[in-house]
């Protein structure tokens, strides 16, 4: 789905303008009619007086090593916790709305570098098996192989890239690939982490931290708001 949104400079003055959506986007049920629902097809939602990002998922894999924590849905989801029910590009443009300017994304050539932007604070919540509302800090979902302990750093808002066709001027935005929030380092991130982490499959960092995330296909919600 392809999403345009005009004049964000502010969550009160967010106009959404949808010039070439799919027929297959149908529109999805709002879950959360009190909040500002930026597309019809895809969950994402802003509170302006929290000044918070909802954007809507399910668990995609609840062990195992992991190079994202979340990812657009159809994309990574073999290496991520949870997948979205939207793409990238939106969360950005909602990041935007809230009054948050991405950075840079990771860099490695001539040297490492790592990505910047401003903390983004992210939270997962979901309904247990009894039906009572859990949340929690999505690191404490996202273990460290070399300590067995939750993750300690915060995302930042790099902002990923745009790649435009050079035969029909078509724009993408790199991290509707997969890479919303990594946990490794790619340059196509939404959200990355401040630190060094090796995309390479036998040195990757951290892994589902097994008995915290729900079964594979629970519903959640990621909150997202300026942290720490």
């Amino acid at each position: 789905m392809c999403v345009v949104l005009l004049g964000i400079a502010g969550a009160d003055d967010t106009t959404v303008v949808e010039p070439s959506s799919p027929a297959t986007a149908e529109p999805r049920p709002d879950r959360h009619p009190n909040l500002r629902r930026l597309s019809p097809a895809e969950d994402v939602w802003i509170d302006p007086q929290k000044k918070e990002v909802v954007v809507g998922g399910a668990i995609a894999l609840d062990r195992g090593m992991i190079e994202v924590f979340a990812c657009p849905r159809h994309t990574k989801e073999h290496e991520a916790i949870v997948a979205t029910s939207a793409s990238a590009r939106l969360v950005h443009a909602a990041l935007l709305a809230i009054g948050l300017e991405p950075g840079s994304p990771v860099s490695f050539d001539p040297d490492y570098a790592a990505a910047r932007g401003p903390i983004v604070s992210v939270r997962v919540n979901w309904k247990d098996a009894e039906g009572r509302i859990q949340e929690r800090p999505a690191q404490e979902l996202i273990r460290t192989v070399s300590t067995q302990a939750a993750l300690e750093a915060d995302w930042v808002f790099a902002g990923s890239v745009f790649w435009k066709d050079p035969v029909d001027g078509t724009e993408y935005y790199q991290a509707d690939g997969g890479d919303l929030i990594c946990v490794s380092n790619f340059p196509t991130a939404t959200l990355d982490l401040p630190i060094e982490s090796s995309q390479a499959n036998d040195e990757l960092m951290f892994e589902v931290f097994a008995g915290r995330v729900p079964p594979r296909g629970t519903e959640v919600d990621l909150i997202l708001s300026a942290g720490p």
